[in-house]
């Protein structure tokens, strides 16, 4: 299918089309793209410049090449990695992230609150402290969270206080409540005490809030999920024979030649099966503004004869080899030569954003041909 998508997409220009002829073609095949995308609509472009969450980039360049492929398929438990900032702007350690771009088809696999642990706060005297215990509460009422019954534990654990940098908790089992039932949804509380659960006031620990810091330091929620989405085939491994595309060397979504010569299709016959270049520019496509990394890959495609008798160097299965020479010796009617075709298919990667402007990784499988056989 995605083969076809970008033939459709290298079509838009034909020789001598109408305006609207081409308009309709080209929404046609973006549509048709889109659905390998698992969307209905492309999202809109930030309203202003937005630096992605580092942690979103970080992880992207882990699991992915800088065009996309993935390196390392064994990284993500689910197909899908959605990143939510702070909604409250508030200078206490009350967090609220709104989750309404999360599908209900979602798995929610993993859910992680990012607080970033500023150094502690100059005091008089000597310290007495060097650790502290760090608490995440789920939020059940909203204006009484410190009443009984008013906030239930997530998570605890003894922080260092002689050190700055991001802290990570799992809460898992909150946002599961808060994608079943929206209205559930009042927030994180954190707190922070003494060893034995004593007040310190005031607290020599500090988290960065979505107010008064840094971009790159602000709360973050971090969703791993499954949207069942899933191939003919999974990822086993990296990609020996791709090359990831230099970043200054722009994709372009090659214009088929007119198949006109007799003696270009002839030329094509008498090729045998290969790979061949296809790639796909997101900003020719006018995705650009959506999508941040990668800004294209090459997705590859299969042309070529699949003459008799088919050599190891085909990677033939038993059934082509059969159809080959059935087809070789006449020996029935209505019966092909195999056909050139992908045998290996691997994933790609996108990092963009959605339409509340969050942060999203998401994995496809079955987007690259990493190798082609006669079958």
């Amino acid at each position: 299918m995605l083969g076809t998508v970008l033939l459709l997409l290298a079509l838009v220009k034909p020789a001598c089309p109408s305006p609207a002829g081409v308009a309709s073609r080209r929404a046609e095949a973006l549509k048709k793209l889109l659905e390998v995308f698992g969307m209905e609509d492309p999202p809109a472009p930030p309203a202003h410049f937005k630096k992605p969450p580092q942690y979103m980039v970080d992880l992207f360049n882990t699991v992915a090449n800088s065009d996309g492929v993935t390196k390392n398929p064994d990284i993500l438990e689910g197909n899908t990695v959605r990143s939510f900032l702070d909604r409250t702007d508030s200078e206490e350690m009350r967090f609220l992230f709104v989750l309404s771009s999360v599908a209900k088809n979602e798995k929610i696999l993993t859910a992680e609150l990012h607080l970033f642990r500023l150094w502690p706060r100059v005091t008089d005297g000597p310290k007495r402290h060097h650790f502290c215990q760090v608490s995440v509460y789920q939020v059940l009422e909203k204006e009484k969270p410190d009443t009984p019954g008013g906030k239930k534990l997530l998570a605890a654990r003894l922080v260092s206080l002689q050190t700055s940098g991001w802290e990570v908790f799992a809460i898992t089992p909150a946002v599961r409540d808060w994608t079943e039932d929206e209205s559930s949804n009042q927030g994180l509380l954190v707190t922070v005490q003494g060893l034995g659960g004593s007040p310190l006031d005031p607290p020599p620990l500090q988290f960065a809030s979505g107010r008064d810091h840094h971009e790159s330091k602000k709360p973050l929620l971090v969703l791993f999920t499954d949207d069942g989405r899933r191939g003919a085939s999974l990822p086993t491994g990296g990609f020996p024979d791709l090359k990831p595309r230099a970043p200054d060397l722009p994709a372009k979504v090659p214009v088929p030649k007119p198949a006109g010569s007799r003696s270009t299709r002839s030329l094509d016959r008498l090729q045998p099966c290969q790979r061949h270049p296809l790639s796909v520019d997101f900003e020719e496509i006018g995705w650009s503004g959506w999508i941040i990394s990668p800004r294209g890959y090459n997705a590859f495609h299969c042309k070529g004869s699949c003459p008799f008798p088919l050599g190891e160097n085909m990677r033939p299965t038993n059934h082509a080899t059969v159809q080959s020479i059935i087809n070789a010796l006449k020996l029935s009617e209505g019966v092909s030569s195999p056909c050139c075709v992908p045998d290996k298919l691997y994933s790609i990667n996108l990092l963009y954003f959605d339409d509340d402007e969050n942060v999203v990784l998401k994995q496809y499988d079955d987007m690259v041909a990493g190798s082609c056989g006669c079958h």
